[in-house]
C-alpha cells in the first residue's frame, strides 16, 4: 500500500513539474518571441542616412554587433538568433548599404537578403585614348587603386593579356559597380565587353573588305571614331578610308598625326607636324597605323565592318561637324576653299561636346577640335 502512495506521489510530483516546466518554456517562448519582435521593429538610431559599408568576408553576427557597437542599433542578441533560425547559410553580399532614419532593423535584413548594395558608375567616352581611361579610373573613389604607379603594359600583364597594346582594347560605355571592384576587374569587364562586340560585328561583316583579322577593323573604326560624332557620316567616313587602303592611297587622316604626336600635341596642327615620321602618321606611312588610337562604340564598329559603297575618296569638315564628301581632288579642293580657308567663327571640324557626367575627366588635347579634321589636304600619292 505503500509503494503504491510512494508511485502516485512521485507521479504527481513528475506532472507538476512538468506542467511548471511547460509554463516556463511557455513564458520563455512568448518572451522571445517578444524580444525578436522588439528587435526586428526597433528603428535605427539614424539622424541622417548613412552608409553601412560590408567588406567581403563580413558575417551577420560582426556586423550586428559592430552596429550594435555604434549606437546604430540594440539587442543584436536577438537578431543574431532570428538569423541563424530563420536565414542560416545565406550570405551576406558585401558592398554598401543604405540606411535611413526610419528603417527597422528588419528592413535592414531585406536589404541584406535583396543584396541591395549601394551602386556606382563610371563611363568610358567613345574616342578617350587610354590615358583618359586610366585617369577616370584613378579619380573615382569607389574604386580600389590597384594599377596606381604601373606602366601600360604592366596594366595589360595584370589583366592577363601581356603584350597586348592597351590603346582601343576597352569598350566605351556606363559601367556600374559597388564599392570595393578594383581597378583590374573593372578594366577586365570593359576588356571583355570590347571582345564580345568586335566578335558580333565581325561575324555580320560586309563581303571584300581589307581586312585580315578583327584586329586591322578596331583600328578602322577607331579611325572613323576619332574623325565624326556624326553617326550617319560614320559609313562613308569608312567607306571612303576602305576605298583609299584598296587601291593603295595613303589614308592621310589628322587624328594619327596627332596621336602619332602624343604630349607634344599642343591643339594646332602644323604642315610640318604632317610630315613629321611617327608610325601612325598616315601622310607618310601606307595603309593603317599600327593600332587603334582611341576607343571605339559599337556604331563606329559597324561602320568599319559596313561601309557606305560609294565613289568618294576625300571628305572635308563644314564647320559644323558634318563633312563634305568629293570623288576627286578637283572637288575636294574647291570644298577646302570653301570651308577651310573662309572659315565662320564658330567653325568647329566636329560636333560640339556633350556633357559627361561627372566621374569623367575632361578630353585630352588629342580631341581638341581647334584644328581643322580635314584628312586629305594633300593630292594622294
Amino acid at each position: 500500500m505503500f509503494a503504491r502512495y510512494w508511485v502516485f506521489d512521485l507521479r504527481r510530483k513528475f506532472i507538476l513539474l512538468l506542467e511548471v516546466g511547460l509554463v516556463l518554456a511557455g513564458l520563455l517562448l512568448g518572451f522571445s518571441a517578444w524580444k525578436l519582435d522588439s528587435a526586428l521593429k526597433q528603428p535605427l538610431n539614424l539622424s541622417q542616412e548613412q552608409l553601412l559599408d560590408v567588406p567581403a568576408g563580413s558575417t551577420p553576427t560582426g556586423t550586428f554587433n559592430r552596429l550594435e557597437q555604434d549606437g546604430v542599433l540594440k539587442d543584436a542578441f536577438w537578431l543574431r538568433v532570428y538569423w541563424r533560425f530563420n536565414l542560416e547559410g545565406q550570405p551576406l553580399h558585401s558592398g554598401e548599404y543604405r540606411m535611413q532614419p526610419g528603417l527597422t532593423a528588419r528592413g535592414l535584413i531585406d536589404l541584406w537578403q535583396r543584396a541591395e548594395v549601394v551602386q556606382y558608375s563610371l563611363t568610358l567616352v567613345e574616342g578617350w585614348n587610354f590615358r583618359q581611361v586610366r585617369a577616370a579610373l584613378a579619380k573615382h573613389e569607389k574604386i580600389e587603386q590597384t594599377l596606381s604607379g604601373l606602366s601600360d603594359p604592366e596594366v595589360m600583364e595584370k589583366l592577363g593579356h601581356p603584350d597586348e597594346f592597351p590603346e582601343g582594347r576597352f569598350f566605351p560605355d556606363t559601367y556600374r559597380f559597388v564599392r570595393g571592384m578594383t581597378d583590374v576587374e573593372f578594366l577586365k569587364k570593359a576588356y571583355d565587353r570590347l571582345d564580345a562586340v568586335l566578335a558580333e560585328e565581325w561575324s555580320k561583316r560586309a563581303p571584300d573588305l581589307p581586312y585580315k583579322e578583327p584586329y586591322q577593323a578596331l583600328i578602322m573604326a577607331s579611325l572613323v571614331e576619332k574623325e565624326t560624332g556624326v553617326p550617319r557620316e560614320r559609313g562613308q567616313i569608312a567607306g571612303v578610308f576602305v576605298r583609299r587602303l584598296k587601291i593603295g592611297m595613303l589614308l592621310q587622316t589628322d587624328p594619327t598625326v596627332i596621336y602619332g604626336m602624343g604630349e607634344h600635341y599642343n591643339g594646332k596642327l602644323t604642315r610640318a607636324h604632317l610630315r613629321q615620321a611617327t608610325p601612325y602618321n598616315t601622310y607618310v606611312n601606307a595603309g593603317l597605323p599600327p593600332t587603334p588610337i582611341a576607343m571605339v562604340g559599337r556604331e563606329a564598329i559597324h561602320a568599319a565592318l559596313n561601309p557606305v559603297p560609294g565613289s568618294s575618296l576625300y571628305f572635308v569638315a563644314r564647320g559644323d561637324g558634318s563633312h563634305v564628301f568629293s570623288d576627286n581632288l578637283g572637288a575636294h579642293n574647291a570644298a577646302v576653299r570653301e570651308f577651310q580657308l573662309k572659315r565662320r567663327a564658330d567653325y568647329r571640324s566636329s560636333p560640339g561636346p556633350s556633357t559627361q557626367p561627372v566621374d569623367e575627366v575632361p578630353a585630352s588635347p588629342v580631341d581638341s577640335v581647334d584644328t581643322p579634321q580635314d584628312p586629305m589636304p594633300q593630292s594622294p600619292q
